[in-house]
């Protein structure tokens, strides 16, 4: 995924994130992805369904103007995203996509700025922002590093197309430790 436009094109109109409408579902389905790219985030319409039918999920639109140019799932499970709970209170991105025909124009950046922010804004309480991305998956790996992903250096095995990176994005900032008891003489 390619994040600045060439010199050539015109800039990006302003991106925006939305949960996916009745009236934006359609839009949605159509989304492409790349062949090579179908093994790490799945069709777009089988993602859409199995949100719909997930009551911890969330479909997100990526809007550009007023155009739907990607799809996302939120997943409020964090332990379908890392097999396990984080210890902190957070939320799981899972088949994030930018249409095929889209790609290239800088809508990956924008569109995971808008979710951060989207995040930030309606789920406060939330601390950590989890995915997955497949090991061999090394054009989603670099994206998510210059968004500002750290990689946990743990291996996520329970994917279908093998072992994928865990990373994490700090929503908010981490909770205080608990100090610890001071013990008085008697």
């Amino acid at each position: 995924m390619t994040d600045t436009p060439p010199p050539d094109r015109p800039a990006p109109p302003a991106v925006r994130v939305g949960v996916v409408s009745p009236m934006l579902a359609p839009a949605v389905r159509s989304l492409q992805v790349a062949p090579e790219q179908l093994p790490f985030v799945g069709d777009t319409a089988y993602n859409l369904e199995q949100t719909r039918l997930d009551r911890n999920s969330e479909a997100m639109a990526v809007l550009a103007g007023e155009r739907v140019v990607g799809f996302y799932r939120l997943d409020f499970s964090v332990e379908a995203i890392a097999g396990r709970a984080l210890g902190e209170p957070s939320v799981g991105l899972r088949a994030y996509v930018i249409d095929r025909r889209e790609q290239g124009r800088g809508y990956g950046t924008a569109a995971m700025r808008a979710c951060i922010e989207d995040l930030r804004r309606r789920y406060p309480q939330r601390s950590l922002l989890a995915l997955t991305v497949n090991v061999r998956n090394q054009a989603a790996i670099a994206a998510y590093l210059k968004a500002g992903f750290h990689d946990t250096g743990e291996l996520y095995h329970g994917g279908p197309s093998g072992p994928q990176h865990l990373m994490l994005y700090r929503l908010a900032p981490a909770p205080a430790p608990s100090p610890s008891p001071i013990a008085t003489a008697p």
